[in-house]
């Protein structure tokens, strides 16, 4: 397995084979590179419950030790809490020890800077230099660095979320929400029954304990989410809610067992966020929900599904697009001032909070929506546009020139006059009732096509017309 550097961190699996493996001696090194880079006194470390995270935490805490620095332990913690905790502790920089929702076998260090935020490229593009070039300097042993440890941060996080101004704690207890919460072993088990007891919710966690050893593919999407899904059908809950390992990504289940649709989770809470008195993340009113929302923003990435943009404009604010992944999502929400924005993986940023993806901010803010509203999770559902999103691939071999294909399909509907093109990320074809987007993979030799339309028909039918231009054109 090989090694993945990238922007954001490293990421591969844990084994005792030999080779691009992420063995103790990567470990050290891209820590290393980062402490060099970061330049500063203080770092936080905090970790999700996979299997080898007390052996990765140990020999990142010991080099950043080596290089001199103050470390924060604050143990098991979720990304957004460990991202929070960067701020608090008004630290130089964090390393989230997480592979996200990928496999047991699997680990990653994701790099903050001092605002708790990734990397930007540029930034991360330096760190892999550094890493290469080896230009390391440790401490001499007079001014080798230390352990700290602080359990604090995680109720720390829970209150802030209570204390977020569109949280409506009252209405949520008043509500008596009965809750089933699968947390996928990991950090979720830990950190959400705080919250829910926070909010007065009664619930019920299948898959609680921090052991790391996954009960089924820990990606919350609805093949792997059967077990919580039966369990939603017994009547006994309002909602079901599902987290990844680190607790970055949400997802909702109807009150009768069916999926809620991971890509409308930002949909619903930006639906809620926009429906309500607004603020910037200045703190300044921006507007009313009789006054109309122009010049108010949301953001979501390329391959997000177009639901975000419809319900923002049906409240009469605007929508803008932002290339794939978070660092890009948190750039373009800053630059037009966005007051909310993430990801159709089921990631709600809320800037009020920080600018990173949180499941319980998402959690809290849905909950005001459904007992402010006083409807149930299916209703709610039935109020936002229909849509269904297709995803493919399209195999090349490693010689395959994947951008001058993608300069190809732009060149090809440019001349289409009902079709929109994107090129800030692959290319992106929007027609009026659906969209194409085709963009290369950074790890693999693929083209991702992700489609959406009315029907999942339509959608894939559209994605196999343009995988079938690319197949043309080699």
């Amino acid at each position: 397995m090989t090694l993945i550097k990238s922007i954001s961190g490293i990421r591969g699996t844990i084994g005792g084979h030999t080779g691009d493996t992420l063995n103790p001696l990567d470990i050290v090194k891209f820590t290393t590179a980062y402490a060099t880079f970061i330049r500063g006194k203080k770092i936080v470390v905090g970790r999700d419950g996979r299997i080898s995270g007390p052996m990765v935490r140990d020999v990142v805490c010991g080099t950043l030790v080596g290089m001199g620095y103050e470390v924060i332990d604050i143990g098991l913690a979720t990304t957004p809490t460990t991202e929070l905790a960067v701020r608090w502790h008004e630290a130089d920089g964090g390393i989230i020890i997480t592979a996200s929702h990928n496999p047991t076998q699997w680990n990653a260090l994701k790099l903050l800077n001092s605002e708790g935020e990734f990397l930007t490229a540029a930034d991360g593009a330096e760190v892999l230099r550094i890493a290469e070039a080896e230009e390391f300097d440790y401490a001499p042993v007079e001014q080798l660095g230390h352990v700290t440890f602080d359990d604090t941060m995680n109720q720390r996080h829970v209150d802030s979320v209570l204390q977020l101004r569109l949280a409506d704690v009252d209405a949520i207890r008043k509500r008596h929400f009965r809750v089933c919460a699968d947390t996928i072993n990991s950090v979720g088990g830990i950190i959400l029954p705080q919250l829910f007891e926070a909010l007065g919710v009664s619930y019920e966690i299948l898959n609680g304990e921090c052991t790391g050893q996954f009960a089924h593919n820990p990606e919350p999407l609805e093949k792997n989410l059967q077990g919580i899904m039966e369990r939603m059908k017994s009547g006994d809950f309002d909602l079901g809610i599902v987290v990844d390992p680190d607790v970055d990504r949400l997802a909702f289940i109807c009150e009768d067992g069916r999926m809620f649709g991971e890509e409308y989770t930002l949909v619903s809470v930006a639906d809620y966020v926009l429906g309500t008195p607004l603020s910037s993340p200045e703190g300044d009113t921006k507007a009313s929900p009789r006054g109309g929302l122009e010049g108010v923003y949301t953001v979501s990435n390329l391959s997000s599904t177009r639901a975000l943009r419809d319900v923002t404009e049906r409240h009469g604010g605007q929508y803008t697009a932002a290339a794939v992944g978070e660092v890009n999502v948190t750039t373009k929400m800053k630059e037009v001032g966005a007051v909310i924005g993430g990801e159709g993986n089921g990631g709600v940023i809320y800037p009020e909070s920080h600018y990173g993806r949180d499941a319980l901010v998402g959690i809290a803010l849905f909950l005001s929506s459904l007992a402010q509203k006083g409807c149930t999770v299916s209703e709610l559902r039935k109020t936002f546009p229909d849509y269904q999103i297709a995803k493919n691939r399209i195999d090349l071999t490693p010689e395959t020139d994947v951008d001058a294909i993608l300069i190809k399909v732009k060149e090809m509907f440019a001349q289409d006059p009902e079709a929109q093109v994107n090129d800030i990320d692959g290319v992106k074809i929007d027609f009026p009732t659906r969209w194409v987007h085709l963009r290369k993979s950074n790890t693999e030799p693929i083209i991702r096509v992700y489609s959406e339309a009315q029907t999942i028909e339509e959608a894939d039918e559209l994605g196999k017309r343009l995988m079938q231009v690319v197949y043309d054109m080699q």
